[in-house]
């Protein structure tokens, strides 16, 4: 005789340990959605174009960086420019000098505006919108304004021609005080709370609650100040005179050989001042991407 048909709960499952095999979604193309990746894809070659025409110029002979016509690729790939610029040792200063001043204006902007930012976010005092709002006032400001003021204050200090000259004007950043109070605000003031029932202070919420809790987006404030600082030129180069503290912008704007701009060295010289934030930027990806995130921030 038949036995009758099992009801789907009576029908036995696959073995244990082993999951039932999910179906595969398959990926939607829409229009909207191709042209964006199409957008994407065209506006990263545009942005990598002048990055590998420098790479391959540093790779040629200095004759052929004048030659008519323009090749892009070199006929003789060689290592020289890179072997005379390491040799000259000036570049190396340049990087030491922008290693030095971009750690100090990353670590005094994290103090500052890690600081400024629970003040803002989880204090209650008299005026706090008002100066909150005088604060992202200074986002409209442009740097180029205070110049005069700014170095005639690092005279009046003794700080020209010095690391401490040329870091400090840089640390205040309103905008690195607006994106960390906004993360503040979304961490739950139960933790805060919690922490205060201990017997904990401002001092110690912060340090043993915010600040470990806001690890990606102090990675990323940091990457972002550590970035813009190694590439500020404007400020490094009106705050030093002497070539010794010369940053690597200031060192390539500036220092050119007696025999007039050699592009190939130029270009090599250019390569090696970028491979530092590359790296930096390719160890702290993944922090700055969360951070970036969890901001809210596009």
């Amino acid at each position: 005789m038949t036995s009758a048909p099992r009801t789907a709960a009576e029908r036995p499952g696959p073995p244990a340990g082993l999951a039932s095999p999910q179906p595969r979604r398959r990926l939607k193309v829409t229009p909207g959605g191709a042209a964006i990746a199409v957008l994407a894809l065209f506006l990263a070659v545009v942005w990598l174009l002048p990055l590998v025409w420098a790479i391959l110029t540093s790779l040629k002979p200095e004759p052929e960086t004048t030659a008519v016509p323009v090749r892009w690729l070199p006929l003789e790939p060689t290592f020289e420019a890179y072997r005379t610029v390491i040799a000259r040792g000036e570049l190396m200063q340049w990087l030491m000098n922008s290693v030095i001043v971009s750690v100090m204006v990353t670590g005094l902007t994290l103090v500052t505006c890690v600081m400024a930012a629970y003040a803002f976010s989880k204090t209650e005092f008299w005026g706090r919108q008002w100066l909150f709002a005088l604060f992202i006032a200074g986002i409209l400001v442009p740097p180029q304004v205070l110049i005069v003021p700014l170095f005639d204050e690092m005279t009046f200090l003794g700080l020209v021609d010095t690391y401490w000259g040329v870091a400090l004007p840089q640390v205040v950043a309103p905008v690195m005080i607006f994106i960390l109070k906004r993360f503040f605000d979304a961490i739950p003031r139960d933790y805060e709370e919690a922490a205060r029932i201990d017997g904990a202070g401002h001092l110690r919420v912060l340090w043993n609650v915010v600040l470990p809790m806001s690890v990606p987006i102090l990675a990323a404030v940091g990457i972002f100040t550590f970035v813009q600082a190694w590439n500020n030129f404007l400020w490094p180069f009106v705050a030093t005179t002497d070539p010794a503290l010369m940053t690597v912008p200031v060192g390539l704007g500036t220092v050119q050989s007696a025999y007039g701009i050699l592009y190939a060295q130029q270009m090599a010289a250019s390569v090696l001042g970028a491979v530092p934030l590359i790296v930096v930027f390719m160890l702290f990806q993944r922090q700055v991407v969360r951070g970036v995130t969890d901001a809210g921030l596009k």
